[in-house]
């Protein structure tokens, strides 16, 4: 369980979390089950640059090799789509972490052949997100 402390060094505070270890183990309250929010269709418009841009979707499962999650965080932007090439160091996705912002890249050259995260979506450590062939 994380605590949060206040602590003050030579007149500077910091705010500090710290995991309490060897205490008296404290039940873990229930979290809520994520329930499906139902959008009804937008209908598309076009502008001058084209109709509007769709944002990517999680598409299949996750194979085992797989590219996967370096740090927990917050997935902020995918920055490709299922078929799009890419090449090696090429970033593909924003991940927030810790209040920052990391480019999350290629590790390989090739095409994009799925994406198992959504915009918005917290991942974990070796979580899988995206696939390349």
């Amino acid at each position: 369980m994380l605590r949060k402390f206040k602590i003050s060094i030579d007149g500077t505070e910091y705010l500090v979390e710290m995991e309490e270890i060897g205490g008296v183990p404290q039940p873990a309250t229930p979290q809520p089950a994520p329930q499906a929010v139902t959008e009804p269709p937008v209908a598309a418009t076009s502008s001058p640059e084209g109709p509007a841009a769709k944002a990517p979707e999680a598409t299949t499962p996750a194979s085992a090799d797989a590219m996967t999650a370096p740090m927990p965080g917050t997935i902020l932007k995918i920055l490709v789509n299922v078929g799009d090439e890419v090449k090696e160091n090429q970033p593909v996705m924003i991940l927030e972490a810790m209040k920052m912002e990391n480019e999350v890249v290629a590790p390989k050259a090739g095409t994009v052949t799925g994406i198992h995260v959504t915009q918005g979506q917290m991942v974990n450590p070796g979580e899988a997100l995206i696939t390349f062939s």
